[in-house]
Order: structure tokens, then C-alpha cells, then sequence
């Protein structure tokens, strides 16, 4: 599924975020940076030990926050390490439209024109699919009605029930 919002195309895909050919890819990262399971895992597994060892330097940031490091060996150049709330801690909401907005600014900030982001949250951190996809979408469709360089933002998803939970989200917000 593809639309455009304003100067940039907004895409879905069922798949694998490590295989993604834009210029940035988004890690659902937790505060330490550690790249452990789910997403994290996979982008470690494929993208090779620099991404860690970026990580490790730059120490943690908070949840809400996002950070970059290289790409390693993965297809996209770099990694926006978006960090989102754990279903329980308090204020998950703003704490994931955070993590949506400041993945975005990065990647703005990095001149970066094409980016892939997961559901950031709702794999093992417990945040429901159905809340995610409102504010990613929505955090998203506004942001890039304002100034950005970004020509192109997909949500790669996984599995099919994750990609129907956006696209049903992203048909009501993007409907006249």
C-alpha cells in the first residue's frame, strides 16, 4: 500500500526491516542499546558488530529518544535506534509518539531521504498493535505535512495481521 503526503511517499510492506533498500532502517531500541531480541536481534545478526559497538559508545538515551550509528553490513547505511515505551511503565502513548517524531528528525537531521520503521513497541516491549498503528500513523502523516527532506518512509512490518492493523490506520488518516 503506498499514498503520498505532501512531497514524500508513505508506504506498508509485509518483511523484513534488515532487508529494506532505504537509506535508513529503525531499530525498536531499548534505553541501553543494547541489541537483544525481535528487531534489534535481527539488525545485529545482519548488520555486524560495528552497530553494537556504536551503540556502546554512544551509551543509551532515554525512551522517547532516538540515535544513529552506521548501518554495518545491513543494505540501509544507517540505524535510527528509536527507543519506545514498555506496555506498563506510565505515559506510553506520548513516549511512543516521541520515539515515532524523533526517529523522523534524525533522519532529517542525517540529510537521510528514505527510511524504514517497524511497529516500534509492539513486539516483546507488550504495546497493543492497534494503539501503535494510531500514533505511528498519525505522528507520521504529520510530520511529514511540515519540512522535511524525506522523500520516502515505509512501516516494514511482520506478519500480515500487524500490516492490515496500518493499513486500515493509514486509510483513515490519510482519507478526504
Amino acid at each position: 500500500m503506498k499514498v503520498n503526503v505532501a512531497d514524500c511517499v508513505l508506504e506498508l510492506r509485509d518483511g523484513d526491516i534488515t532487508e529494506m533498500d532505504t537509506d535508513a532502517i529503525v531499530n525498536a531500541a531499548n534505553a541501553q542499546l543494547v541489541l537483544g531480541g525481535g528487531v534489534a536481534g535481527a539488525i545485529k545478526s545482519k548488520g555486524g558488530p560495528t552497530i553494537q559497538a556504536e551503540c556502546n559508545q554512544i551509551g543509551g538515551t532515554v525512551v522517547g529518544g532516538a540515535v544513529i550509528t552506521t548501518g554495518g553490513d545491513l543494505k540501509a547505511g544507517c540505524v535510527i535506534h528509536a527507543v519506545g515505551p514498555r506496555m506498563g511503565e506510565g505515559d506510553e502513548d506520548r513516549k511512543l509518539r516521541d520515539a515515532t517524531l524523533n526517529a523522523l528528525k534524525v533522519a532529517d537531521e542525517n540529510h537521510i531521504e528514505s527510511i524504514s520503521l517497524p511497529a516500534i513497541s509492539a513486539g516483546i516491549f507488550g504495546f497493543p498493535i492497534e494503539r501503535c498503528a494510531a500514533i505511528m500513523v498519525r505522528t507520521t502523516v504529520e510530520y511529514l505535512k511540515g519540512q522535511t527532506g524525506l522523500q520516502r518512509v515505509v512501516f516494514c512490518l511482520f506478519g500480515r495481521d500487524s500490516y492490515d492493523v496500518f493499513a486500515n490506520r493509514l486509510g483513515q488518516e490519510t482519507s478526504p
